[in-house]
């Protein structure tokens, strides 16, 4: 017997609902992005690995997915690299490629690529698959699609704004109570000044950005594993710990950092930020969150991170500012700032509050009965233009038992069942079963659309 095939672990197959529910996802996000401006492009689904590596911090190296080189891959290496079992050397013989580990850092690489046909700022969305090697879990998948709006070549704090009112915008339309949580790198930066380990920078923030998941004292071993002092870890204690409203933590976080320059430039963003957004009004709720980091190595400046409220899951949007990132590319000063919403946890979450739209999985709006040769044509040319004007529409392919057309079209949702028959071919009418309430009219066939409002 044949093995039953199946995708591989942390990957899926969706269905047509679920293609329907995910397109409502996709869709009010773009329309969002175009409503501010932005305008779409697509990278390709690998990238050269000198373009990926070394992004991403040591743990997200890990988990990119490498390809290996076409023909015989095997000839130029060193097999004593095979025979000492050195796999890092090994792959970096063998690879050369990999899968995009996200969104941000291709669009790094189109910017500098691109830079002669671009107009900055430049604003661009993107919506497509990413790839991480991770371990599959609820609500983390090894193949994952990313929406990313970013802006580069502009330090404007505007951006900063901007984009959290997208991230209010859409997740007000999908109906979904979130809590939005800033940060700014600057103010990690002048921390780790402040409590004398100005070196570690990326080891605190790597080992804090996980405090919601282990807690403070698990951190706390974290940090002494990554060689943080019992003093370092003591002083860091009460500034993670900072409590009050947003406005009274910026002024604490203001009175510790007096004595650090890039500590205090950091705190100044995260006030403009902060005070812009509430100006304008959002509908989530905004905090202040000392211990954001997202882990990413490249974020220079805000942090942003996004959560929904009613229901147990990870981060489903963020982002930050990256003023660095083109350097890499030898393209040094063009600042940029952007967000991503993660599709799949967003999809979870709508799907626990029950929040999706009742009709986002029907295809069709109005299904023709088939009875035969001559009432089939007459449904067709009412199909027709139904469908030029905009309805979707179609006909049952075959002749069969009525009973077996209702059942279709009730399977697939349709809003309307329509019959012409003897009689109605006829008398050029059309009968209309409303799928929702069992209500029945009958109506002339020229009248059909205004009749399915």
């Amino acid at each position: 017997m044949a093995q039953k095939p199946t995708t591989p672990k942390g990957t899926r197959d969706f269905s047509t609902v679920e293609m329907a529910r995910r397109n409502y996802i996709f869709d009010t996000i773009r329309e969002v992005f175009r409503l501010f401006g932005f305008r779409q492009i697509e990278t390709p689904a690998m990238e050269n690995l000198s373009t990926l590596m070394g992004k991403y911090g040591e743990e997200g190296d890990k988990l990119l997915f490498k390809i290996l080189n076409s023909g015989d891959y095997l000839k130029s290496v060193d097999r004593s690299l095979i025979d000492n079992g050195d796999t890092v050397r090994l792959a970096s013989k063998l690879c050369d490629r990999g899968l995009r580990y996200d969104l941000t850092v291709p669009f790094a690489r189109f910017v500098v690529q691109h830079r002669d046909e671009i107009q900055l700022p430049f604003k661009r969305f993107q919506i497509q698959p990413v790839w991480r090697a991770d371990r599959p879990q609820k609500g983390r998948y090894r193949e994952f699609y990313q929406c990313d709006a970013d802006v580069v070549g502009s330090d404007s704090l505007v951006n900063e704004i901007e984009l959290l009112q997208i991230e209010d915008t859409v997740f007000s339309r999908l109906g979904i109570r979130v809590a939005i949580k800033l940060n700014n790198r600057k103010i990690l930066a002048g921390i780790a000044e402040l409590i004398g380990e100005p070196d570690k920078l990326i080891d605190i923030t790597v080992a804090i950005d996980k405090i919601d998941k282990i807690g403070l004292e698990k951190v706390n071993e974290e940090l002494a594993a990554r060689g943080l002092s019992v003093s370092a870890i003591e002083a860091l204690r009460p500034i993670l710990a900072l409590d009050g409203t947003g406005a009274e933590r910026i002024d604490k976080l203001a009175a510790l950092l007096t004595g650090s320059e890039v500590g205090s430039k950091g705190v100044e963003e995260l006030r403009t930020v902060y005070e812009g957004s509430l100006a304008l009004g959002l509908n989530a709720a905004l905090d202040i969150d000392v211990s954001l980091a997202r882990g990413l190595n490249y974020y220079t400046g805000t942090i942003i991170e996004v959560k929904a409220l009613d229901t147990e899951m990870g981060s489903i949007s963020g982002g930050g500012r990256y003023d660095n990132l083109t350097g890499v590319f030898g393209l040094d000063g063009i600042s940029g700032v952007g967000i991503s919403f993660g599709a799949d946890r967003i999809y979870d979450v709508l799907l626990a509050l029950n929040l999706f739209p009742d009709d986002t999985t029907a295809a069709t709006r109005v299904l023709f009965a088939n009875f035969g040769a001559a009432e089939a044509m007459a449904s067709m040319k009412l199909v027709k233009e139904l469908r030029l004007k905009g309805v979707s529409a179609e006909i049952y392919p075959d002749a069969a038992k009525m009973k077996k057309q209702i059942g279709y079209a009730n399977a697939m949702g349709v809003a309307y069942f329509a019959i012409i028959g003897e009689s109605e071919l006829a008398e050029g009418t059309v009968t209309l079963k409303n799928m929702r309430t069992g209500e029945q009219t009958t109506v002339p066939q020229t009248a059909i659309y205004e009749a399915i409002g």
